[in-house]
């Protein structure tokens, strides 16, 4: 059950019929028990699905709460009118969250790492201007299961990935028949941070291989070392399989990937470690025929407190 949001997700960006947009929204969280508000933010992946629906995939990070620090993986279905010749589009979604949350005990104890599957309502307005830029106003209700619930609102702007033949949402893009890459190989470098409370910063580094297997689908295998800080000294190997779409005459790419990761924690017994979970977004853009720039964010989901995200960016060449 904890990983059925992470299926959805790579389920619904497998429907190859409609151009995305993506978008960047910022606002407030506020829970009731005890009365607390901070800071939220969103990045968001829609798609249409005819004239009144859509589904959305997003990142969300609700703030940081005096005891909980808490972020996760949103699928949502959507049910859409468009107004105003097409310009106004209103929305009311429904969905699931995979949330990550830090949980931190008044007491001083220690910390853990909290993951669990949610349940969302949403309900959205958004301005499509004459270009491929839009305006939208959101606002959502988590049922946190084991974590708490929540009431956020958020703003934001957002931008159309393909040319739209007409106003409005729900552009329709050309279907690809062919795999998105045949082989690459990037090498990257970046930062690690630890989520609990602690000297958890530490520099990375990866070596990843990707092989597109047909429309949409890659794998990877890959290298990948943490660092080393006080709370981890972890490295091992990866292997993902990544729902991938380009957009822009196959300028940009971006994707969503899941698999194992076979790692050792030096500061750690062994056995602690139970193959975490690396699940991961990534980005490129081509700079040329053959070499790309690549960003990627993966969230390592452990067993024993030791959650961490990995902020990577690197050079790669494709053959």
């Amino acid at each position: 059950m904890q990983y059925l949001i992470l299926t959805l997700m790579f389920s619904l960006l497998a429907f190859p019929a409609f151009a995305g947009e993506i978008s960047l929204l910022g606002g407030y969280g506020v829970i009731d028990k005890p009365v607390e508000r901070t800071f939220a933010w969103q990045v968001q992946y829609m798609e249409g699905l005819g004239d009144n629906f859509a589904y959305s995939l997003s990142y969300l990070n609700q703030g940081h709460f005096i005891a909980h620090h808490r972020d996760g993986n949103a699928a949502n279905f959507w049910l859409r009118t468009n107004l105003l010749d097409r310009q106004l589009s209103l929305g009311i979604g429904v969905g699931g969250l995979y949330y990550y949350d830090t949980k931190q005990p008044a007491d001083g104890s220690t910390a853990h790492d909290v993951h669990g599957f949610g349940t969302m309502a949403n309900v959205a307005a958004t301005w499509y201007t004459k270009s491929r830029w839009f305006y939208s106003v959101q606002g959502y209700w988590v049922r946190g299961d084991t974590s708490f619930d929540s009431v956020t609102a958020l703003a934001g702007i957002g931008y159309q990935l393909d040319v739209p033949p007409s106003k409005g949402p729900d552009v329709k893009a050309v279907d690809r028949t062919e795999s998105t890459i045949d082989n690459e190989l990037t090498l990257f470098g970046g930062e690690t941070i630890v989520n609990i409370p602690g000297d958890g910063n530490s520099r990375a580094a990866a070596l990843e291989y990707r092989r597109g297997l047909m429309h949409y689908l890659e794998w990877t295998v890959g290298a990948l070392y943490e660092g080393r800080s006080s709370l981890i000294d972890r490295y091992g190997l990866t292997t993902q399989l990544w729902l991938a779409k380009p957009f822009l005459n196959d300028r940009i790419s971006l994707g969503i990937g899941i698999g194992p990761y076979f790692a050792k924690d030096l500061r750690h017994g062994t056995g602690q470690e139970r193959i975490p979970i690396i699940f991961s977004t990534t980005g490129s853009y081509r700079i040329g025929q053959n070499w790309l720039l690549r960003a990627t964010w993966d969230r390592i989901i452990t067993r024993y407190d030791r959650d961490s995200d990995i902020f990577l960016g690197g050079i790669g060449y494709r053959f």
